[in-house]
Protein backbone atom coordinates (compact mmCIF):
# COMPACT_ATOMS: atom_id res chain seq x y z
CA UNK A 1 0.00 0.00 0.00
CA UNK A 2 1.50 3.27 -0.98
CA UNK A 3 2.90 5.54 2.09
CA UNK A 4 1.09 8.85 2.42
CA UNK A 5 3.83 11.04 1.48
CA UNK A 6 3.67 9.86 -2.36
CA UNK A 7 0.24 11.62 -2.59
CA UNK A 8 1.80 14.34 -4.22
CA UNK A 9 3.16 12.26 -7.06
CA UNK A 10 1.04 12.37 -10.53
CA UNK A 11 1.59 8.77 -10.71
CA UNK A 12 -2.00 7.04 -10.62
CA UNK A 13 -1.52 5.89 -6.88
CA UNK A 14 -3.26 7.98 -4.98
CA UNK A 15 -6.04 5.88 -4.69
CA UNK A 16 -4.03 3.15 -3.32
CA UNK A 17 -3.85 5.86 0.08
CA UNK A 18 -4.66 4.60 3.19
CA UNK A 19 -8.46 5.07 4.48
CA UNK A 20 -10.40 4.65 7.61
CA UNK A 21 -13.35 2.44 6.37
CA UNK A 22 -15.43 5.54 6.18
CA UNK A 23 -14.12 6.45 2.84
CA UNK A 24 -15.71 3.36 1.38
CA UNK A 25 -19.04 2.38 -0.33
CA UNK A 26 -20.07 6.13 1.28
CA UNK A 27 -23.80 6.14 0.26
CA UNK A 28 -24.94 9.22 -2.00
CA UNK A 29 -25.94 12.62 -0.15
CA UNK A 30 -29.81 12.83 -0.32
CA UNK A 31 -29.82 15.95 -1.63
CA UNK A 32 -27.53 18.15 -4.82
CA UNK A 33 -25.58 21.75 -4.13
CA UNK A 34 -23.72 23.84 -6.47
CA UNK A 35 -20.90 26.62 -6.30
CA UNK A 36 -20.55 30.34 -6.73
CA UNK A 37 -17.26 31.63 -7.30
CA UNK A 38 -15.98 34.83 -5.74
CA UNK A 39 -12.50 36.48 -6.80
CA UNK A 40 -9.86 37.34 -4.26
CA UNK A 41 -7.44 40.03 -6.35
CA UNK A 42 -4.07 40.83 -5.08
CA UNK A 43 -4.62 45.14 -5.55
CA UNK A 44 -0.17 45.60 -5.27
CA UNK A 45 -0.40 43.88 -8.46
CA UNK A 46 -3.99 44.52 -9.33
CA UNK A 47 -4.47 41.33 -10.40
CA UNK A 48 -7.03 38.19 -9.69
CA UNK A 49 -5.00 35.97 -7.00
CA UNK A 50 -7.75 33.25 -6.53
CA UNK A 51 -11.18 32.51 -6.49
CA UNK A 52 -13.19 30.80 -3.51
CA UNK A 53 -15.81 28.22 -3.69
CA UNK A 54 -19.11 29.41 -2.09
CA UNK A 55 -21.54 26.51 -1.47
CA UNK A 56 -25.08 26.87 -2.67
CA UNK A 57 -28.27 25.47 -3.93
CA UNK A 58 -28.44 23.95 -7.56
CA UNK A 59 -30.70 27.03 -8.42
CA UNK A 60 -28.63 29.60 -6.81
CA UNK A 61 -30.47 28.93 -3.28
CA UNK A 62 -28.07 30.06 -0.07
CA UNK A 63 -25.79 28.24 1.41
CA UNK A 64 -27.47 28.43 4.79
CA UNK A 65 -29.87 26.43 3.36
CA UNK A 66 -27.79 23.67 1.73
CA UNK A 67 -26.02 23.57 5.27
CA UNK A 68 -29.19 23.23 7.07
CA UNK A 69 -29.25 20.11 5.60
CA UNK A 70 -25.96 18.77 6.56
CA UNK A 71 -26.13 16.42 10.16
CA UNK A 72 -23.64 14.23 12.16
CA UNK A 73 -25.05 11.48 9.62
CA UNK A 74 -23.89 13.04 6.38
CA UNK A 75 -21.69 15.69 6.97
CA UNK A 76 -18.54 13.27 5.86
CA UNK A 77 -20.11 12.89 2.95
CA UNK A 78 -20.80 16.29 2.81
CA UNK A 79 -17.38 17.40 3.19
CA UNK A 80 -15.96 14.98 0.63
CA UNK A 81 -18.44 15.84 -2.02
CA UNK A 82 -17.83 19.94 -1.62
CA UNK A 83 -14.22 19.27 -2.35
CA UNK A 84 -14.64 17.18 -5.74
CA UNK A 85 -17.09 20.06 -6.97
CA UNK A 86 -15.56 22.46 -6.05
CA UNK A 87 -12.51 21.13 -8.05
CA UNK A 88 -14.69 20.20 -10.89
CA UNK A 89 -16.46 23.24 -11.19
CA UNK A 90 -13.29 25.80 -11.01
CA UNK A 91 -11.79 23.10 -14.14
CA UNK A 92 -14.43 23.46 -15.94
CA UNK A 93 -14.72 27.33 -15.48
CA UNK A 94 -10.77 27.66 -16.83
CA UNK A 95 -9.69 28.82 -13.31
CA UNK A 96 -6.07 28.40 -13.03
CA UNK A 97 -5.61 31.31 -10.14
CA UNK A 98 -5.58 29.55 -6.41
CA UNK A 99 -8.89 28.01 -5.44
CA UNK A 100 -10.10 28.54 -1.51
CA UNK A 101 -12.00 25.84 -0.74
CA UNK A 102 -14.02 25.70 2.56
CA UNK A 103 -13.77 22.71 5.09
CA UNK A 104 -15.58 20.85 7.58
CA UNK A 105 -12.98 19.93 10.25
CA UNK A 106 -15.36 17.80 12.07
CA UNK A 107 -15.74 15.62 8.87
CA UNK A 108 -11.97 14.61 8.86
CA UNK A 109 -11.24 11.65 10.67
CA UNK A 110 -7.51 10.96 8.88
CA UNK A 111 -6.26 13.82 7.03
CA UNK A 112 -3.84 11.77 5.19
CA UNK A 113 -6.90 9.11 3.93
CA UNK A 114 -9.61 12.05 4.00
CA UNK A 115 -7.39 14.12 1.67
CA UNK A 116 -7.56 11.23 -1.02
CA UNK A 117 -10.74 12.73 -2.84
CA UNK A 118 -9.53 15.69 -3.71
CA UNK A 119 -6.04 14.03 -4.92
CA UNK A 120 -8.24 12.57 -7.31
CA UNK A 121 -10.31 15.34 -8.49
CA UNK A 122 -7.47 17.22 -9.32
CA UNK A 123 -5.74 14.78 -11.24
CA UNK A 124 -9.18 13.99 -13.11
CA UNK A 125 -10.02 17.54 -13.74
CA UNK A 126 -6.59 18.32 -14.29
CA UNK A 127 -6.37 21.17 -12.00
CA UNK A 128 -3.25 22.21 -10.19
CA UNK A 129 -3.16 21.38 -6.78
CA UNK A 130 -0.56 23.51 -5.60
CA UNK A 131 -3.34 25.89 -6.33
CA UNK A 132 -5.86 25.01 -3.74
CA UNK A 133 -6.13 26.09 -0.38
CA UNK A 134 -8.48 24.96 2.44
CA UNK A 135 -9.61 27.08 4.64
CA UNK A 136 -11.70 26.98 7.83
CA UNK A 137 -13.79 29.34 10.33
CA UNK A 138 -12.18 30.63 13.26
CA UNK A 139 -16.10 30.77 14.87
CA UNK A 140 -16.22 26.76 13.71
CA UNK A 141 -17.48 24.44 16.57
CA UNK A 142 -14.06 22.56 16.67
CA UNK A 143 -14.35 19.47 19.22
CA UNK A 144 -10.29 18.79 18.98
CA UNK A 145 -8.35 21.71 18.60
CA UNK A 146 -5.54 19.45 18.07
CA UNK A 147 -7.10 17.31 15.41
CA UNK A 148 -7.50 21.24 13.11
CA UNK A 149 -3.59 21.61 14.11
CA UNK A 150 -3.00 17.99 12.20
CA UNK A 151 -5.47 18.55 9.55
CA UNK A 152 -3.87 21.88 8.71
CA UNK A 153 -0.45 20.08 9.03
CA UNK A 154 -0.91 17.19 6.96
CA UNK A 155 -2.96 19.34 4.36
CA UNK A 156 0.85 21.64 4.53
CA UNK A 157 2.93 18.68 4.09
CA UNK A 158 0.95 17.62 1.18
CA UNK A 159 1.33 20.85 -0.58
CA UNK A 160 -2.03 22.75 -0.08
CA UNK A 161 -2.28 26.31 1.02
CA UNK A 162 -4.22 26.88 4.85
CA UNK A 163 -6.10 29.84 5.77
CA UNK A 164 -7.98 30.92 8.60
CA UNK A 165 -11.14 32.38 7.94
CA UNK A 166 -13.42 35.54 9.56
CA UNK A 167 -10.45 35.88 11.97
CA UNK A 168 -11.14 38.01 14.89
CA UNK A 169 -15.16 36.38 15.22
CA UNK A 170 -14.00 33.84 16.83
CA UNK A 171 -12.54 32.93 20.44
CA UNK A 172 -9.70 31.02 19.96
CA UNK A 173 -7.97 32.88 17.05
CA UNK A 174 -4.65 33.95 19.25
CA UNK A 175 -4.14 30.82 20.73
CA UNK A 176 -4.89 28.87 17.61
CA UNK A 177 -2.22 30.81 16.05
CA UNK A 178 0.25 30.39 18.56
CA UNK A 179 0.24 26.60 17.92
CA UNK A 180 -0.32 26.79 13.92
CA UNK A 181 0.58 29.40 11.42
CA UNK A 182 -1.72 29.06 8.09
CA UNK A 183 -0.34 30.22 4.60
CA UNK A 184 -3.35 33.08 5.12
CA UNK A 185 -5.41 34.96 7.22
CA UNK A 186 -8.11 36.21 6.50
CA UNK A 187 -9.96 39.47 8.75
CA UNK A 188 -13.39 38.85 9.57
CA UNK A 189 -15.70 41.25 7.62
CA UNK A 190 -17.12 42.62 10.96
CA UNK A 191 -13.27 44.34 11.02
CA UNK A 192 -13.28 45.90 7.99
CA UNK A 193 -16.38 47.32 8.05
CA UNK A 194 -16.24 51.02 8.01
CA UNK A 195 -12.58 50.86 8.92
CA UNK A 196 -11.98 54.32 7.51
CA UNK A 197 -13.75 56.27 10.62
CA UNK A 198 -13.55 53.86 13.27
CA UNK A 199 -10.01 53.66 15.88
CA UNK A 200 -10.38 50.88 17.34
CA UNK A 201 -11.24 48.49 14.22
CA UNK A 202 -8.09 50.34 12.77
CA UNK A 203 -6.18 49.53 15.77
CA UNK A 204 -6.98 45.73 15.50
CA UNK A 205 -6.55 45.21 12.18
CA UNK A 206 -2.88 46.71 12.34
CA UNK A 207 -1.98 45.15 15.26
CA UNK A 208 -3.43 41.87 13.34
CA UNK A 209 -0.99 42.57 10.13
CA UNK A 210 1.89 43.66 12.23
CA UNK A 211 1.61 40.14 13.75
CA UNK A 212 0.94 38.51 10.94
CA UNK A 213 4.30 40.07 9.23
CA UNK A 214 5.92 38.45 12.26
CA UNK A 215 5.07 35.02 11.45
CA UNK A 216 5.32 35.35 8.08
CA UNK A 217 1.75 34.86 7.10
CA UNK A 218 -0.28 36.65 4.34
CA UNK A 219 -3.45 38.86 5.10
CA UNK A 220 -6.74 38.74 3.08
CA UNK A 221 -9.49 41.09 4.19
CA UNK A 222 -12.68 40.03 3.16
CA UNK A 223 -16.31 41.92 2.73
CA UNK A 224 -14.66 44.84 1.00
CA UNK A 225 -18.29 47.24 0.32
CA UNK A 226 -16.11 50.40 -0.47
CA UNK A 227 -13.19 52.46 -1.73
CA UNK A 228 -12.47 53.70 1.72
CA UNK A 229 -12.25 50.96 2.96
CA UNK A 230 -10.34 49.39 0.65
CA UNK A 231 -7.62 52.17 0.55
CA UNK A 232 -7.74 52.12 3.87
CA UNK A 233 -6.06 48.48 4.36
CA UNK A 234 -3.95 48.99 1.53
CA UNK A 235 -2.04 52.18 2.73
CA UNK A 236 -1.54 49.81 6.24
CA UNK A 237 0.05 46.63 4.24
CA UNK A 238 -3.62 44.63 3.27
CA UNK A 239 -3.02 43.51 -0.85
CA UNK A 240 -4.88 40.66 -0.87
CA UNK A 241 -8.93 41.84 -0.78
CA UNK A 242 -12.37 40.03 -1.43
CA UNK A 243 -15.80 41.53 -1.69
CA UNK A 244 -18.64 43.17 -3.23
CA UNK A 245 -16.22 46.14 -3.89
CA UNK A 246 -14.49 44.05 -6.65
CA UNK A 247 -16.94 41.21 -7.58
CA UNK A 248 -20.10 39.99 -6.03
CA UNK A 249 -19.85 35.44 -5.91
CA UNK A 250 -20.97 34.76 -9.45
CA UNK A 251 -23.37 31.38 -9.76
CA UNK A 252 -21.64 28.40 -11.73
CA UNK A 253 -19.24 31.35 -13.23
CA UNK A 254 -16.34 33.20 -12.66
CA UNK A 255 -16.87 36.41 -11.12
CA UNK A 256 -15.82 39.54 -13.13
CA UNK A 257 -14.17 42.69 -11.45
CA UNK A 258 -15.37 45.82 -11.71
CA UNK A 259 -12.89 48.08 -13.62
CA UNK A 260 -13.10 50.80 -11.15
CA UNK A 261 -12.43 48.77 -8.25
CA UNK A 262 -8.69 48.95 -9.59
CA UNK A 263 -8.59 52.87 -9.35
Amino acid sequence: MQAAESFPADDGRASEAPGCGRCRNLAPLDFEFSFAYQPIVDLQTRTVFGHEALVRGINGESAASVLARVNDDNRYRFDQACRVKAVQGAAELGIREFLSINFLPNAVYQPEACIRSTFEAARKYNFPRERIIFEVTEGEDISDRSHLINIFREYQRFGFQTAIDDFGAGYAGLNLLAEFQPDILKIDMDLVRDIDKSRPRQAIVEGIVHMSRQLGIRVLAEGIETRAERDFLFASGVSLMQGYFFSKPAFGAIGEIDAAAWE
